[in-house]
C-alpha cells in the first residue's frame, strides 16, 4: 500500500473494493482530502492558533479527527474495550483528552498529517478485509450512548465520516478566519 503526502492533500491508496465498501471509502476520502486541504501552505504556529472564540485550531482538529477514527475503527475490531469507559472518566481524564485539539509543544503540523494518513491507510484496509459490514459491537459506556446499544461496522463507518465532514467544516471557517483562505468558493 502506497502512502503518499503532499501540500494540499493527504491520499492513500485504499485497497480495491467495489459497491458500498467503494462508496464508503469515497465518502471519507473526500472528508479526508478537504480537511486535509484547510492546512495547505500552514507553519507549525499558524496550524495552532485559534481564530475563532472556539478553542480550535486546525491541527488540533486533525489530531482530534485521527484519534476518533482510531478509535472506533479499532472499536469495530475489538469492540467496546478499544474505547474508554466515558461515564468513569476523571476531570483529569477529560482535561488529557482535550489535548487532542491542541497543538502541543513539539507537535508539527507535518507529524500531525503523517498520523492522520497512517491512521487512514489502516481504516481503509480494514473496510477492505472486514468480513461483513452488519457485525456489529455493544457500544461503550458513556452518559450520551443509550445503554445495550449495538452499532454495526457500517454504522461506525457512517460515524467515522460524519465526524470528519462536522470537522472539516469547523477547520474551513477556523482558516477563513486566519488568512482568509477557503477550500471551496
Amino acid at each position: 500500500m502506497n502512502e503518499t503526502t503532499h501540500n494540499d492533500t493527504v491520499s492513500t491508496d485504499a485497497p480495491a473494493v467495489t459497491g458500498e465498501r467503494a462508496e464508503l471509502l469515497e465518502a471519507l476520502a473526500k472528508q479526508r482530502h478537504f480537511l486535509n486541504f484547510t492546512t495547505r501552505d500552514l507553519t507549525d504556529e499558524q496550524a495552532g492558533r485559534r481564530t475563532t472564540a472556539s478553542e480550535l485550531c486546525l491541527g488540533g482538529l486533525i489530531k482530534h479527527v485521527t484519534s476518533v477514527e482510531r478509535n472506533w475503527a479499532e472499536f469495530i475490531v475489538r469492540g467496546p474495550s478499544a474505547m474508554p469507559d466515558f461515564s468513569a472518566m476523571t476531570k483529569e481524564d477529560f482535561a488529557r483528552r482535550a489535548d487532542e485539539f491542541r497543538m502541543l509543544p513539539g507537535d508539527t503540523l507535518e507529524g500531525v498529517r503523517t498520523a492522520y494518513a497512517q491512521v487512514a491507510r489502516r481504516t481503509d484496509e480494514l473496510v477492505a478485509s472486514l468480513p461483513d459490514l452488519d457485525a456489529d459491537q455493544p457500544l461503550p459506556s458513556a452518559p450520551w450512548f443509550e445503554a445495550e446499544a449495538r452499532w454495526s461496522a457500517r454504522r461506525v463507518l457512517l460515524h467515522i465520516i460524519a465526524e470528519t465532514a462536522q470537522h472539516t467544516g469547523h477547520a474551513d471557517i477556523i482558516r477563513e478566519a486566519l488568512d482568509g483562505a477557503k477550500s471551496m468558493g
